[in-house]
């Protein structure tokens, strides 16, 4: 498979974490985590990390129950999904997040302590985790 560009977000209502990462070598890191206000975000921000990174496909989380069943911020992640691909006519996929957040919380702690546990850390964790998840299905 040849090298793609992938930007994967962590939805959320009032921060969306972002991450990028590369195909050739399916790892991800973390970016700034732009901030939301009831989900939306500022979109010229979204834009501005598109366009620095140029990436040939999206990923967003889709926040699921433990049992795979849908709740509110579901539907909310599905529209800032198509929002994403109406605005930046970029392809964008949806990959199940069910436990992202814990083990961001527990990657950063185990880093940093309680101190690197701020809100945007966490959320653009959670992103690097998406699209790592993203990654193993996609060469399983």
């Amino acid at each position: 498979m040849s090298n793609h560009t992938i930007i994967a977000f962590d939805f959320g209502t009032r921060s969306i974490g972002v991450a990028v990462g590369q195909t050739l070598t399916a790892t991800a890191s973390p970016l700034s985590a732009v901030k939301a206000n009831e989900g939306i975000p500022d979109w010229s921000l979204i834009e501005k990390i598109i366009t620095e990174w140029q990436p040939d496909y999206l990923v967003v989380g889709l926040p699921l129950n433990m049992d795979g069943s849908e709740q509110e911020l579901t539907q909310r992640a599905r529209k800032f999904a198509n929002r994403l691909h109406g605005r930046l006519g970029k392809k964008v996929e949806l990959q199940d997040e069910r436990l992202s957040t814990t083990e961001a919380r527990a990657r950063l702690f185990e880093k940093g302590g309680f101190k690197s546990l701020t809100k945007g850390r966490v959320d653009s964790q959670s992103a690097v985790i998406i699209l790592e998840s993203w990654f193993e299905n996609l060469y399983s």
